[in-house]
């Protein structure tokens, strides 16, 4: 296995920007790095079980996925977009108290199950730099849960930069809540375009 081709992937594929990430970002800036942190966690479950899927499915899902990949990719976009527009008609809160609808166990948890990032990234790493070398089902498993880790450490990355940067997105939230969702958006669009190719 080409570790290094391996590791390039996980990292920059992980730490660019995704639903995920976007969404750590904004919520640690919304409600604080410690309130954001029942998303992260939905997501850290989430994504791991999305990895374990992808590893013990990979080359079934191989073979299926150019049939079911264009509703994954409209499901996920449509989900996406939801999500960039929550968060362009969010207003500043004086009060962080109140029903969060974006920044619960349960929102991190169901975004991987419609985050075809995740779903593509899961099955690429697998189906190309893991299963060709490694069958052990123990490995496989070590495999997704260091892929959730690396992921893990990108969402707690953005949240704490959200966070850091919570007084700015207070004064100055319209116009960053605009460029978060434009970067949602554009997420949406890309997968999107990935129909045509």
């Amino acid at each position: 296995m080409n570790c290094t081709a391996f590791l390039s992937y996980v990292f920059l594929t992980l730490y660019t920007p995704g639903p995920n990430t976007i969404m750590s970002m904004t919520n640690a800036a919304k409600y604080g790095f410690r309130k954001s942190f029942p998303f992260t966690l939905g997501v850290f479950l989430g994504f791991f079980t999305m990895m374990l899927a992808s590893a013990a499915f990979s080359s079934l899902l191989y073979r299926v996925i150019p049939a079911i990949k264009p509703v994954m990719l409209v499901i996920g976009a449509a989900y996406i977009m939801w999500l960039a527009w929550k968060v362009w008609r969010d207003k500043p809160r004086t009060s962080k108290r109140g029903p969060v609808e974006t920044n619960t166990f349960a929102s991190g948890l169901l975004l991987q199950f419609v985050n075809v990032k995740v779903m593509l990234f899961g099955i690429t790493a697998m189906s190309s730099f893991v299963r060709p070398h490694f069958e052990n089902p123990l490995i496989l498993a070590a495999f997704a849960l260091f892929t959730t880790f690396v992921g893990f450490s990108a969402n707690i990355s953005w949240g704490l930069f959200g966070a850091a940067f919570e007084r700015l997105f207070k004064r100055h939230g319209r116009v960053l809540h605009g460029v978060m969702a434009l970067l949602l958006v554009y997420t949406a669009v890309t997968m999107l375009l990935d129909l045509r190719g």
